[in-house]
Protein backbone atom coordinates (compact mmCIF):
# COMPACT_ATOMS: atom_id res chain seq x y z
CA UNK A 1 0.00 0.00 0.00
CA UNK A 2 1.11 3.40 -1.06
CA UNK A 3 1.77 6.23 2.01
CA UNK A 4 -1.13 8.17 -0.17
CA UNK A 5 -3.27 5.16 0.37
CA UNK A 6 -1.89 4.48 4.01
CA UNK A 7 -2.74 8.27 4.80
CA UNK A 8 -6.18 8.04 3.59
CA UNK A 9 -7.23 4.96 5.03
CA UNK A 10 -5.85 6.28 8.82
CA UNK A 11 -7.81 9.94 7.84
CA UNK A 12 -11.01 8.24 7.60
CA UNK A 13 -10.53 6.27 10.67
CA UNK A 14 -9.87 10.04 12.49
CA UNK A 15 -12.79 11.63 11.18
CA UNK A 16 -15.01 8.83 12.48
CA UNK A 17 -12.75 8.61 15.99
CA UNK A 18 -13.27 12.25 16.01
CA UNK A 19 -17.01 12.40 15.51
CA UNK A 20 -17.71 9.57 18.41
CA UNK A 21 -15.62 11.72 20.70
CA UNK A 22 -17.70 14.73 20.72
CA UNK A 23 -20.67 15.36 22.13
CA UNK A 24 -23.71 15.15 20.03
CA UNK A 25 -24.80 18.65 18.70
CA UNK A 26 -28.53 17.58 19.72
CA UNK A 27 -27.46 17.82 23.16
CA UNK A 28 -27.49 20.83 25.42
CA UNK A 29 -25.61 22.84 25.77
CA UNK A 30 -26.34 22.97 22.03
CA UNK A 31 -24.77 25.65 21.06
CA UNK A 32 -21.10 25.01 22.75
CA UNK A 33 -21.54 21.41 21.36
CA UNK A 34 -22.21 22.54 17.76
CA UNK A 35 -19.31 24.90 18.21
CA UNK A 36 -16.82 22.30 19.11
CA UNK A 37 -18.12 19.84 16.16
CA UNK A 38 -17.35 23.05 13.83
CA UNK A 39 -14.06 23.59 15.13
CA UNK A 40 -12.91 19.96 14.72
CA UNK A 41 -14.85 18.12 11.96
CA UNK A 42 -14.21 18.58 7.76
CA UNK A 43 -11.02 20.00 7.87
CA UNK A 44 -7.32 19.91 8.63
CA UNK A 45 -4.01 17.80 7.92
CA UNK A 46 -4.57 15.75 10.45
CA UNK A 47 -0.62 15.66 11.04
CA UNK A 48 -0.74 15.00 14.41
CA UNK A 49 -3.04 11.98 14.93
CA UNK A 50 -1.29 10.84 12.03
CA UNK A 51 2.50 11.02 13.41
CA UNK A 52 0.38 9.10 16.31
CA UNK A 53 -0.44 6.01 14.20
CA UNK A 54 2.91 6.44 12.38
CA UNK A 55 5.30 6.38 15.07
CA UNK A 56 3.18 3.04 17.00
CA UNK A 57 3.30 1.66 13.31
CA UNK A 58 7.25 1.81 13.76
CA UNK A 59 6.81 -0.87 16.70
CA UNK A 60 3.93 -2.77 15.73
CA UNK A 61 1.73 -1.06 17.79
CA UNK A 62 -2.23 -1.73 16.93
CA UNK A 63 -4.32 0.86 15.71
CA UNK A 64 -7.20 0.33 18.36
CA UNK A 65 -4.35 0.72 21.23
CA UNK A 66 -2.83 4.50 19.76
CA UNK A 67 -6.49 5.64 19.00
CA UNK A 68 -7.03 7.91 22.29
CA UNK A 69 -3.62 9.79 21.92
CA UNK A 70 -4.08 10.23 18.54
CA UNK A 71 -7.35 11.82 19.04
CA UNK A 72 -6.33 13.90 22.38
CA UNK A 73 -3.56 15.21 20.71
CA UNK A 74 -5.63 16.38 17.56
CA UNK A 75 -8.04 18.11 20.22
CA UNK A 76 -5.30 20.21 22.00
CA UNK A 77 -4.74 20.98 18.57
CA UNK A 78 -8.35 22.12 16.92
CA UNK A 79 -8.57 24.59 20.63
CA UNK A 80 -4.96 25.70 20.03
CA UNK A 81 -6.37 26.99 16.74
CA UNK A 82 -9.65 28.41 17.78
CA UNK A 83 -8.17 30.22 20.72
CA UNK A 84 -5.41 31.50 18.11
CA UNK A 85 -7.85 33.15 16.05
CA UNK A 86 -9.63 35.02 18.98
CA UNK A 87 -8.96 38.92 18.15
CA UNK A 88 -7.17 38.84 21.61
CA UNK A 89 -4.61 36.65 20.01
CA UNK A 90 -4.35 36.49 15.73
CA UNK A 91 -7.72 38.48 14.96
CA UNK A 92 -8.24 35.98 12.08
CA UNK A 93 -11.47 35.37 10.21
CA UNK A 94 -10.87 32.07 8.18
CA UNK A 95 -9.36 29.09 8.99
CA UNK A 96 -9.49 25.73 6.90
CA UNK A 97 -11.27 28.02 4.20
CA UNK A 98 -14.59 28.56 6.40
CA UNK A 99 -15.03 31.27 9.09
CA UNK A 100 -13.07 30.78 12.03
CA UNK A 101 -15.00 29.65 15.23
CA UNK A 102 -15.56 33.11 16.86
CA UNK A 103 -16.99 34.86 13.61
CA UNK A 104 -19.18 31.49 12.68
CA UNK A 105 -20.38 31.70 16.45
CA UNK A 106 -19.39 33.90 19.16
CA UNK A 107 -16.44 35.45 20.94
CA UNK A 108 -17.47 33.58 24.09
CA UNK A 109 -18.85 30.34 22.64
CA UNK A 110 -15.39 29.68 21.39
CA UNK A 111 -13.50 30.64 24.39
CA UNK A 112 -15.51 27.97 25.87
CA UNK A 113 -15.56 25.46 23.04
CA UNK A 114 -11.65 25.56 23.13
CA UNK A 115 -11.89 24.92 26.95
CA UNK A 116 -13.86 21.82 26.33
CA UNK A 117 -11.73 20.60 23.58
CA UNK A 118 -9.08 20.50 26.18
CA UNK A 119 -10.68 18.78 29.04
CA UNK A 120 -12.16 16.44 26.20
CA UNK A 121 -8.57 15.49 25.33
CA UNK A 122 -7.44 14.83 28.88
CA UNK A 123 -10.42 13.05 29.42
CA UNK A 124 -10.18 10.65 26.35
CA UNK A 125 -7.06 9.92 27.57
CA UNK A 126 -7.90 8.98 30.99
CA UNK A 127 -10.10 6.92 30.10
CA UNK A 128 -8.75 4.79 27.43
CA UNK A 129 -8.74 1.48 27.24
CA UNK A 130 -4.71 1.10 28.32
CA UNK A 131 -2.58 -0.05 31.07
CA UNK A 132 -2.41 2.16 33.93
CA UNK A 133 1.34 3.27 33.77
CA UNK A 134 1.20 3.58 29.94
CA UNK A 135 -2.05 6.02 30.15
CA UNK A 136 -0.47 8.00 33.14
CA UNK A 137 2.60 8.32 30.70
CA UNK A 138 0.64 9.63 27.21
CA UNK A 139 -1.25 12.25 30.03
CA UNK A 140 1.83 13.94 31.14
CA UNK A 141 3.64 13.62 27.67
CA UNK A 142 0.51 15.60 26.21
CA UNK A 143 0.36 18.12 29.39
CA UNK A 144 3.64 19.02 29.12
CA UNK A 145 3.54 19.61 25.78
CA UNK A 146 0.04 21.69 26.04
CA UNK A 147 0.78 24.26 28.84
CA UNK A 148 3.59 26.97 29.92
CA UNK A 149 6.68 24.72 28.84
CA UNK A 150 5.30 23.78 25.46
CA UNK A 151 2.69 25.24 23.58
CA UNK A 152 0.85 28.11 25.96
CA UNK A 153 4.53 29.57 26.01
CA UNK A 154 5.32 28.97 22.80
CA UNK A 155 2.08 31.44 21.69
CA UNK A 156 3.04 33.80 25.02
CA UNK A 157 6.39 34.14 23.51
CA UNK A 158 4.87 34.95 19.85
CA UNK A 159 2.62 37.11 21.24
CA UNK A 160 5.59 39.37 23.24
CA UNK A 161 7.76 38.88 20.26
CA UNK A 162 5.04 40.71 17.76
CA UNK A 163 6.48 44.02 16.48
CA UNK A 164 10.09 43.24 17.23
CA UNK A 165 12.36 41.71 15.48
CA UNK A 166 13.82 38.30 17.19
CA UNK A 167 17.05 36.82 16.75
CA UNK A 168 17.40 33.16 14.92
CA UNK A 169 17.87 31.87 18.13
CA UNK A 170 15.12 33.52 19.57
CA UNK A 171 12.22 32.27 16.57
CA UNK A 172 13.31 29.24 16.84
CA UNK A 173 12.63 28.75 20.33
CA UNK A 174 9.53 29.71 20.35
CA UNK A 175 8.17 27.78 17.20
CA UNK A 176 10.12 24.64 19.14
CA UNK A 177 7.39 25.06 21.62
CA UNK A 178 4.40 26.70 19.81
CA UNK A 179 4.36 24.73 17.08
CA UNK A 180 7.14 21.54 17.88
CA UNK A 181 5.76 20.20 21.18
CA UNK A 182 2.81 19.39 20.16
CA UNK A 183 4.56 17.57 17.53
CA UNK A 184 6.98 15.73 19.50
CA UNK A 185 3.92 14.74 21.91
CA UNK A 186 2.16 12.82 19.09
CA UNK A 187 5.72 10.87 18.11
CA UNK A 188 6.40 10.00 21.77
CA UNK A 189 2.61 9.44 22.40
CA UNK A 190 2.80 6.87 19.60
CA UNK A 191 6.39 5.53 20.90
CA UNK A 192 4.79 4.31 23.97
CA UNK A 193 2.14 2.71 23.21
CA UNK A 194 4.17 0.92 21.17
CA UNK A 195 6.74 -0.12 23.93
CA UNK A 196 9.42 1.80 22.47
CA UNK A 197 12.58 1.71 24.87
CA UNK A 198 14.32 4.99 26.59
CA UNK A 199 17.18 5.77 23.92
CA UNK A 200 14.69 4.92 20.74
CA UNK A 201 12.67 7.72 22.31
CA UNK A 202 15.11 9.96 22.45
CA UNK A 203 16.25 9.20 19.21
CA UNK A 204 12.32 9.95 17.93
CA UNK A 205 12.51 13.28 19.68
CA UNK A 206 15.50 14.30 17.23
CA UNK A 207 13.35 13.41 14.58
CA UNK A 208 9.93 15.11 16.09
CA UNK A 209 12.21 18.47 17.02
CA UNK A 210 13.58 18.42 13.35
CA UNK A 211 9.77 18.17 11.65
CA UNK A 212 8.02 20.64 14.42
CA UNK A 213 10.54 23.24 13.00
CA UNK A 214 10.68 22.40 9.30
CA UNK A 215 7.35 21.99 9.65
CA UNK A 216 7.19 25.94 10.98
CA UNK A 217 9.93 27.09 8.08
CA UNK A 218 7.06 25.94 5.45
CA UNK A 219 4.43 27.56 6.99
CA UNK A 220 6.49 30.86 6.74
CA UNK A 221 7.17 30.23 3.33
CA UNK A 222 3.48 29.40 2.57
CA UNK A 223 2.34 32.57 4.37
CA UNK A 224 4.69 34.63 1.61
CA UNK A 225 4.39 32.63 -1.76
CA UNK A 226 0.85 30.92 -1.28
CA UNK A 227 -2.37 32.25 -1.49
CA UNK A 228 -5.64 32.52 1.14
CA UNK A 229 -6.94 30.52 -1.29
CA UNK A 230 -4.10 27.79 -1.32
CA UNK A 231 -3.59 28.34 2.47
CA UNK A 232 -7.51 28.10 3.48
CA UNK A 233 -6.26 31.10 6.11
CA UNK A 234 -5.48 34.53 5.67
CA UNK A 235 -2.18 34.81 3.71
CA UNK A 236 0.35 37.13 4.56
CA UNK A 237 -0.75 37.49 8.13
CA UNK A 238 2.92 37.43 9.65
CA UNK A 239 4.11 40.90 7.49
CA UNK A 240 0.80 42.67 8.14
CA UNK A 241 1.65 41.79 12.38
CA UNK A 242 5.08 42.73 12.17
CA UNK A 243 6.04 39.16 13.07
CA UNK A 244 9.87 37.57 12.60
CA UNK A 245 9.38 34.55 10.11
CA UNK A 246 11.96 32.43 8.91
CA UNK A 247 11.98 34.05 5.31
CA UNK A 248 12.45 37.31 7.16
CA UNK A 249 15.66 36.60 8.67
CA UNK A 250 17.33 34.06 6.42
CA UNK A 251 15.82 35.03 3.07
CA UNK A 252 13.68 33.18 1.41
CA UNK A 253 16.84 31.00 0.05
CA UNK A 254 17.87 30.52 2.70
CA UNK A 255 15.22 29.16 4.56
CA UNK A 256 14.43 26.98 1.86
CA UNK A 257 17.98 26.15 2.74
CA UNK A 258 17.39 25.51 6.41
CA UNK A 259 14.19 23.40 5.40
CA UNK A 260 16.15 21.23 3.50
CA UNK A 261 18.72 20.45 6.18
CA UNK A 262 15.99 20.16 8.08
CA UNK A 263 14.58 16.93 5.57
CA UNK A 264 18.19 15.16 5.77
CA UNK A 265 17.99 15.36 9.54
CA UNK A 266 14.75 13.90 9.53
CA UNK A 267 15.97 11.14 7.59
CA UNK A 268 18.90 10.33 8.83
CA UNK A 269 17.21 9.75 12.42
CA UNK A 270 15.05 7.15 10.69
CA UNK A 271 18.33 5.47 8.65
CA UNK A 272 18.41 2.53 11.11
CA UNK A 273 14.83 1.46 10.40
CA UNK A 274 13.42 -0.25 7.24
CA UNK A 275 10.01 0.00 5.62
CA UNK A 276 8.34 0.31 9.18
CA UNK A 277 9.28 3.43 9.34
CA UNK A 278 7.78 4.53 5.48
CA UNK A 279 4.92 5.91 7.22
CA UNK A 280 6.81 8.51 9.51
CA UNK A 281 9.41 9.15 6.24
CA UNK A 282 6.15 9.95 4.29
CA UNK A 283 5.16 12.46 6.99
CA UNK A 284 8.53 14.63 7.00
CA UNK A 285 8.31 14.57 3.43
CA UNK A 286 4.97 15.93 3.50
CA UNK A 287 5.38 18.45 6.14
CA UNK A 288 8.59 20.14 3.73
CA UNK A 289 6.96 19.37 0.12
CA UNK A 290 3.28 20.47 1.37
CA UNK A 291 1.37 23.86 -0.49
CA UNK A 292 -1.14 24.20 2.08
Amino acid sequence: MTAEALFARWRDRIESQLDAALPSPADTPQRLHQAMRYSVLGGGKRMRPLLVYAAGQLFGAPLDKLDAAAMAVELIHAYSLVHDDLPAMDDDALRRGKPTTHIAFDEATAILAGDALQTRAFGLLADAPLPAALRVACLQTLAHASGAAGMCGGQALDIDATGQQQSLAALTRMHALKTGALIRAAVRMGALCGDAPEPVLAQLDGFADALGLAFQVRDDILDVEASSEQLGKTAGKDQAQDKSTFPALLGMDGAKAQLRELSARMQQALAGYHEEADALRALATLAVERDH
